[in-house]
């Protein structure tokens, strides 16, 4: 079975900086879209950027320009670096993908990481 393993997480100072990691643990074909979402006690889960297998990143403007999305695709691999970290972006960070299992089950498939915690203090 397919999953996502996240890590690098964890409790940082305002304007500091953390890198997340997300990794899929099995095999998979191709990886579609891959995405960093965030969900803040008492709030909904909200999309904090995208990129397609293409290459096309988006992000939402509370964190354009200070985080930045990348992947590895030799290790099927995102990445969500976070810079000038703020107080408000303190959140559980999700990492999602759509993917195409395999040559003999091409149907996508969307996976959730379990979650890592990020804390920014003031």
């Amino acid at each position: 079975q397919v999953q996502l393993v996240e890590s690098g997480g964890g409790l940082v100072q305002t304007g500091g900086s953390l890198r997340l990691s997300c990794a899929v643990s099995g095999a998979i074909l191709t990886i579609n879209y891959m995405s960093w979402h965030r969900q803040a006690p008492g709030k909904q889960r909200e999309l904090v950027a995208s990129l397609t297998d293409s290459g096309t990143s988006i992000y939402t403007d509370a964190v354009k320009g200070r985080f930045t999305i990348f992947r590895d695709p030799a290790k099927n691999s995102v990445y969500l670096q976070m810079d000038s970290l703020k107080p408000e972006d303190t959140a559980n960070y999700y990492c999602m993908m759509r993917s195409i299992p395999s040559q003999e089950d091409p149907y996508e498939r969307t996976i959730w990481g379990p979650g890592t915690q990020v804390t920014v203090s003031s």
